[in-house]
């Protein structure tokens, strides 16, 4: 990908731990002038996997990086249609936009995947999980996801890997954008964006509107005789900012902020199956962090610290007799953070951290805190050899301690163009406040403050190759997992405790091939086995196997096509109502069309088509996923800066 320096800074100074990225230049003297002339390819920077930017040719994990261009072209609306594509990844959403939205990494449980927005712990305080559907991506600059066991560099959730959103950032003279679009399903979305600089001082601000009225989620077999149900209603109101300044050369401080309000309308059910009337559930909520960070002695120090805010607000209502009274649940997140990077010489970093973090709800009245100190040593030798040692430890107030540990070594072969890469790290998920203090004394059920920590080791290895000069690259990972001390339901069906146990291991294997410049083509395929250990049995929701295909064709300047096509293999699910498991889920093929037409003066036209065909399928099992649909938009993208008074056509 080309990018410019300045643009990478952009895209990483002040993002997730507000850790500057210094672009090394040859001397003039040393640059051959035609050369300067040439567009400069540099390395894709990722942050992710280190907590430092570093190029992704020098990391042993397995990383998987999304920048906004693909989610344009591709014209992926909400965050879960991103991920779907991502390798050793399994997305499943009950029924459509804003449909309660599960992510497993690798064959982890939903809840075991460490989610950050710009650097804010973002999952529920509550229950450990995190809202993907909520996430609308007009304001997303990069998604990272990092997998395997992270939580030597993150701690708490890390089992499976970690999802990170950066928000995009503004620089140069004022620009404005916005989008409108409409389609199948009663889609009405809208848009607007500023973003720029001014001297010292940098902006973004993004508002942005999702609707969709009626998307048929229920399938006609599960619904009781006598009764009717209508498809789901989905409002999202996302604000997202974010604002730098550069006090000093080398002081800057730092605020981001993003809050949104959800609501859908979508159909319970009760003994009978789905239900006739609407459930309600809304959902506020607000993520904020700030940063201060300073580099003394001349580069050789850098520190930043961080003060974050998260507040949970979400309201269910069920109309239907005896259910008619709303419950309510409020969660807050208070984290403050240090982070130090010591550069002790030439390719070698050490890398200090400290976190406290506090998590309350209210219903019942309950906290949890945790003290935290991580240490790394990011280590090159002769541009061939690079390695990421990091150790942690966690000490909670409910059950102690936690040590945890990741080891990425890396190492080049220029002369072959060859990248071997591995992993070995453990991760832990502590008892959630839900698991540990909510009780339901109707049911006969409640929480267990005895619980202990799930943990996990796992490893990978992998290769990665390129050949007819980097025309073609390839590569696959073997990943194993082992995860222990598993939360569930004890036998009598009246508490939590410690019993499960399991293992997943498989392969993630890619293709990209770049037949002429404007022509990409890329696939991934994943193999995975995914099983519960006590009882010898597939783990629910884990296909064996998936495919895509990606073709990204820049026709010519103006017009870009995108075609996707996405392979889900059977799966072992349960019923809707969640009384009968084990039982067989058909596999399904989605073929996505998009593309656009830049009209010049900053207007640019858009189409796709989605489930091209019209695949009727349930993922998970009662909830039908949307059919074929067809939707159009116009964007406008311009800046103050057009010399001619108008908005110049946008660079594609």
């Amino acid at each position: 990908m080309s990018r410019s320096c300045a643009n990478l800074a952009s895209r990483i100074a002040l993002a997730l731990f507000s850790i500057p990225l210094v672009c090394r230049m040859h001397p003039a003297s040393a640059v051959d002038s035609d050369a300067l002339a040439e567009p400069v390819t540099l390395p894709t920077v990722v942050v992710t996997p280190t907590r430092l930017p570093t190029p992704e040719s020098e990391i042993g994990s397995s990383i998987t990086v999304i920048p906004s261009e693909e989610i344009e072209r591709k014209q992926e609306r909400t965050l879960p249609d991103a991920l779907q594509y991502v390798p050793g990844l399994n997305v499943v959403q009950t029924g459509g936009p804003g449909g309660t939205t599960s992510v497993f990494i690798r064959g982890a449980n939903a809840n075991q995947t460490k989610v950050f927005i710009d650097g804010i712990d973002a999952t529920d305080p509550a229950t450990g999980t995190f809202n993907f559907e909520h996430i609308l991506t007009w304001d997303v600059d990069l998604v990272e996801i990092v997998r395997g066991p992270q939580s030597g560099l993150y701690g708490d959730d890390a089992i499976g890997g970690v999802v990170n959103i950066i928000t995009k950032q503004g620089s140069g003279p004022a620009q404005f954008g916005g989008s409108i679009e409409g389609g199948s399903f009663g889609t009405f979305n809208q848009n607007g964006s500023v973003k720029g600089s001014l001297d010292r001082f940098n902006y973004y601000l993004d508002v942005a509107h999702f609707h969709s009225s009626d998307t048929p989620v229920t399938p006609n077999d599960l619904v009781p005789v006598g009764r009717s149900v209508q498809g789901d209603a989905y409002d999202n109101k996302t604000l997202s900012s974010r604002f730098g300044i550069n006090l000093a050369d080398n002081f800057d401080i730092g605020l981001v902020a993003r809050y949104f309000d959800t609501s859908l309308l979508f159909t319970g059910d009760d003994i009978l199956g789905p239900e006739s009337l609407k459930s309600t559930e809304q959902d506020q909520q607000l993520f904020t962090r700030g940063t201060a960070h300073l580099v003394s002695f001349d580069g050789v120090f850098d520190q930043t610290v961080g003060l974050s805010y998260t507040r949970f607000n979400q309201l269910d209502f069920d109309p239907t007799p005896p259910n008619a009274e709303p419950s309510y649940f409020n969660g807050h997140r208070l984290k403050a953070d240090w982070q130090g990077n010591l550069n002790l010489m030439p390719g070698q970093v050490l890398t200090l951290r400290a976190e406290h973090q506090r998590d309350q709800i209210t219903t019942p009245a309950a906290e949890i805190t945790d003290n935290a100190g991580m240490i790394q040593l990011q280590s090159s030798f002769g541009e061939r050899f690079f390695n990421a040692v990091s150790l942690r430890y966690d000490s909670y107030g409910t059950f102690g301690g936690k040590a945890t540990f990741r080891i990425a070594p890396d190492l080049l072969i220029p002369e072959t163009d060859t990248k071997l890469k591995g992993s070995i790290g453990t991760g832990f998920k502590p008892p959630t406040l839900a698991e540990l203090f909510q009780n339901f004394p109707s049911f006969g059920f409640f929480g267990n403050p005895n619980l202990k920590p799930e943990t996990s080791i796992g490893y990978d290895l992998g290769f990665e190759q390129a050949v007819l000069e980097k025309h073609l690259q390839f590569g696959a990972t073997y990943f194993h997992n082992n995860i222990d001390n598993l939360i569930e339901a004890n036998d009598t069906g009246t508490s939590y405790q410690n019993v499960g146990r399991a293992t997943t291991y498989g392969v993630e294997s890619f293709v990209t091939y770049t037949p002429w410049e404007p022509l990409t083509l890329h696939g991934d395929y994943t193999f995975l086995i995914a099983k519960d250990d006590i009882l010898n049995e597939e783990l629910l929701r884990r296909p064996k196997n998936k495919a895509s295909l990606d073709a990204a064709w820049h026709i010519t300047e103006a017009a870009v096509l995108s075609a996707t096509l996405l392979y889900v293999g059977p799966w072992v699910d349960v019923d809707r109502a969640g009384t009968v498991s084990g039982l067989p889920a058909n596999g399904y093929t989605l073929v996505n069309l998009a593309g656009s037409y830049d009209l010049g003066y900053g207007l640019t036209a858009y189409a796709r088509i989605n489930n091209l065909l019209d695949r009727r399928y349930q993922d998970p099992i009662g909830f039908q996923r949307p059919g074929f649909g067809i939707f159009a938009g116009v964007r406008l993208a311009f800046d103050t800066a057009s010399q001619s008074g108008k908005p110049e056509r946008e660079v594609k």
